[in-house]
């Protein structure tokens, strides 16, 4: 395996945080090592956090598999600034790595968890059987809390590692690395669209998106309506696919945002009517506001739906 390239996801993102020690006084982040031995990366909780924290963050999310940048974007309301994502391996940087789709539970602690460690736990059906044996293990915990010992053993005995080889960074939404590595999730958000509608997201050999950078909100839950306004009404996302025109023609219209229902209203408020249940929401509002689907066969270009600035102001100016 080549030292400076590694081929496994947690492998990729170890050397992420391995990186992580010199910068952490600029970037205003902590490190803790936990009692159970697992090294924690604060970056939001008790640290101030940052910016560059957040664009480093989101990189360990997609396990370095995709450029994270930040563009400005005058055009929209909020910070004038946009999160940038572009991939060459989007189901393994998204939906391998990125996806917050492992749900962590102990007592009073909760929060979702991405990363790589899902793959080396590979229990999830969205990886499609996809799992990967490493000796280290990587994730990303969207809370405002550290992780127990009991969440920690957990994910460990889950992914195959000792606690010493486990690596969290810990960021809530009400804050600048965690708000950041949130809107970074824009292409992650129109595969797992996709995934839902059946579409083989094997045929996806590319992905481009970009999604506005609101303001850190003032607590945790008006965060988490931000955060998804910047994707469901302010994301732009460009997918290129060697799958036939027929197939792309039959679900673009189905795949942005606008195709749900419950489209159109702030998502604080489509949050507080379901007494603050994800799972209570219409799941085919989580998408991107634009998507384009390029056909590298035909050179068609697909696209539906359209970014909604009047609902961003909304959002993010109240």
């Amino acid at each position: 395996m080549n030292a400076r390239m590694p081929t496994h996801l947690n492998d990729r993102a170890w050397k992420l945080c391995n990186e992580i020690e010199a910068r952490a006084e600029h970037w205003r982040i902590a490190r803790q090592r936990l009692s159970s031995g697992c090294l924690c990366w604060d970056l939001g909780v008790r640290a101030t956090g940052s910016l560059a924290a957040g664009l480093h963050l989101a990189r360990v999310c997609l396990a370095d598999l995709a450029t994270v940048a930040l563009h400005p974007t005058d055009h929209l309301p909020g910070t004038g600034w946009s999160v940038s994502v572009v991939t060459d391996d989007p189901f393994r940087a998204c939906m391998a790595s990125q996806y917050a789709g492992w749900k962590l539970h102990a007592g009073e602690f909760f929060a979702m968890g991405s990363g790589p460690m899902r793959a080396a736990a590979g229990s999830e059906a969205i990886l499609g059987g996809y799992h990967e044996a490493s000796d280290c293990a990587v994730g990303v915990l969207e809370s405002r809390q550290f992780p127990t010992d009991e969440i920690v053993h957990d994910i460990a005995s889950k992914c195959g590692v000792e606690p010493t080889r486990l690596c969290l960074l810990v960021a809530p939404t009400a804050s600048q690395a965690g708000n950041l590595q949130v809107v970074a999730r824009s292409v992650e958000t129109a595969l797992h669209k996709l995934h839902d509608l059946g579409f083989p997201l094997d045929s996806i050999t590319s992905a481009a998106g970009n999604a506005p950078l609101p303001p850190v909100a003032k607590n945790d839950l008006a965060g988490i309506g931000r955060t998804n306004d910047a994707i469901l009404y302010g994301a732009s996302v460009t997918l290129w696919t060697t799958a036939d025109d027929d197939a792309v023609a039959a679900i673009i219209d189905h795949v942005p945002s606008c195709s749900s229902s419950a489209f159109g209203r702030p998502f604080a408020e489509l949050f507080a009517e379901c007494g603050h249940d994800f799972y209570k929401l219409d799941p085919h509002l989580f998408s991107p506001a634009s998507v384009r689907i390029i056909s590298l066969k035909s050179g068609r270009v697909f696209q539906a739906g359209a970014v909604r600035p009047d609902i961003l102001t909304q959002s993010f100016c109240a």
